[in-house]
């Protein structure tokens, strides 16, 4: 442990720093007084009023215009704030009033470093020309790929291996054939090349968090692992088949579990259902198939206390982020090999089934991601979405023209659907945040 001074010794003491390292100090410094911001106490009269006299006060002094990048983002901070508090959502305004201040107290240490320092005992020293920042200082505008907890996956390039075809690439990379085909231009009966460079976009909404377990969501097919609260890992699985008749119901069942058994080179013990099946399709009937290559588990089973469903590699990589199993959930190999040891007996979890998602990032970006009703469980999609924004009061926050956009196209894939501030070249929470910030990220269930 090592003591923070408060108050004005943190000033001058990072005005004695600043005299030897003029260029670097000036980041640490913003980055430093951000992290003693935010361990102090929030407890404030009225923090709405003071983000204004803080924001009219910088306005006000001309000098702040050196900084004008991050008087930018400042200001966006505030009409983001405003715009919650406009809603009623009070809570969360707040919560952006106080990043306002902080941001606020930021640029006022610029200021003060920036100017002529002198001293005692140290020779007085005029700044020269004002040091160049390095490229992202305090910040001026995120990237589109959004900082979150509440995001996984990012837009990318694949680089196509031996072997790989449209099918297999989407199962690696967790999107649909049509994604990748749609994405790059690729017509249906097109053949991929070794070295070929594929753009892809698997950004995903977690749709629940819990501090130890397993969350599959069967829309989405992914798996969701967690370990301490923290998101540890998220793989694309195979699902069941929508199939669902008077003989046969291949849909993965929805539940908690718990684990309870893990088998290496499984034997798999074939249903009585499949094997009426593989009668009816003309197939070898068998009731048991042993380690192998030919096994469909693959080299690894997980076993839940939900009666007939496992969590499995698999000999058909390919399917992997399709509906195409008998209920089981399926693995690709290469990812089952990690993750196998990774998870204990006894490791409890849930499968669930959301076909729409909503967050709220930490930076106040709104994302929406819709797939496919495949098992036919929701009434109404649009109604879904809709009455998800109305719940978190984000009626205005919202491009209500993305939002028709991304509930039309059904693409899986988590999108930005924020209103754009007027006057403004980015959404409106594109704050461009990389100092700390009280945490405001919000889920929809």
């Amino acid at each position: 442990m090592f003591a923070i001074p408060a108050g004005d010794n943190v000033q001058n003491a990072s005005m004695k720093l600043a005299i030897k390292q003029p260029s670097s100090f000036i980041v640490f410094s913003a980055f430093f007084l951000a992290a003693v911001l935010l361990s102090a106490s929030t407890a404030v009269a009225d923090v709405r009023q003071d983000a204004e006299i803080a924001v009219s006060n910088l306005r006000r002094n001309t000098a702040a215009q050196k900084f004008s990048d991050d008087m930018k983002s400042l200001d966006l901070v505030f009409e983001v704030a405003k715009r919650y508090f406009s809603n009623n959502n009070i809570e969360t305004a707040d919560r952006f009033y106080l990043l306002t201040l902080q941001k606020s107290q930021i640029i006022e240490s610029m200021l003060k470093a920036s100017e002529v320092v002198s001293l005692p005992g140290v020779l007085e020293v005029t700044t020269a020309p004002e040091p160049k920042l390095p490229a992202e200082p305090v910040a001026v505008e995120i990237s589109e790929e959004p900082n979150s907890r509440r995001i996984v996956g990012t837009k990318g390039v694949y680089t196509v291996v031996k072997a790989d075809t449209v099918r297999l690439v989407a199962a690696k990379l967790g999107v649909s054939s049509q994604h990748i085909r749609s994405m790059n231009g690729l017509d249906a009966k097109a053949a991929l090349k070794v070295g070929q460079k594929l753009a892809y976009n698997n950004r995903k909404i977690v749709p629940q968090q819990i501090r130890d377990g397993i969350i599959v969501n069967i829309p989405d097919r992914t798996l969701y692992y967690f370990q301490q609260g923290v998101l540890v890992t998220s793989l694309p699985v195979a699902v069941g088949s929508p199939t669902k008749n008077e003989k046969y119901v291949w849909q993965t069942p929805v539940g908690k579990f718990k684990i309870t058994a893990k088998m290496k080179d499984p034997t798999w013990t074939v249903p009585p259902s499949i094997q009426t099946e593989m009668e009816e399709q003309g197939k070898e009937i068998f009731d048991s198939v042993p380690p192998g290559p030919e096994n469909p588990l693959g080299k690894y089973a997980i076993r839940t206390s939900i009666p007939g469903i496992l969590l499995h590699s698999t000999t058909k990589p390919s399917s992997i982020y399709s509906f195409s199993s008998h209920g089981c959930i399926r693995l690709s190999p290469t990812q089952m090999e990690s993750f196998f040891p990774k998870v204990k007996v006894n490791t409890r979890g849930e499968i669930i089934y959301k076909p729409v998602k909503l967050a709220v990032t930490e930076d106040g970006r709104i994302f929406l991601e819709v797939h496919h009703d495949a098992y036919k469980k929701s009434t109404n999609l649009v109604a879904e979405a809709r009455q998800m924004v109305e719940k978190q009061k984000l009626t205005e926050l919202i491009d209500w023209e993305k939002f028709k956009s991304v509930v039309n196209l059904k693409s899986g894939v988590a999108e930005d659907i924020t209103l754009k501030v007027s006057g403004a070249t980015g959404p409106l929470a594109k704050l461009g945040e990389t100092t700390p910030r009280p945490y405001v990220a919000a889920i929809v269930n």
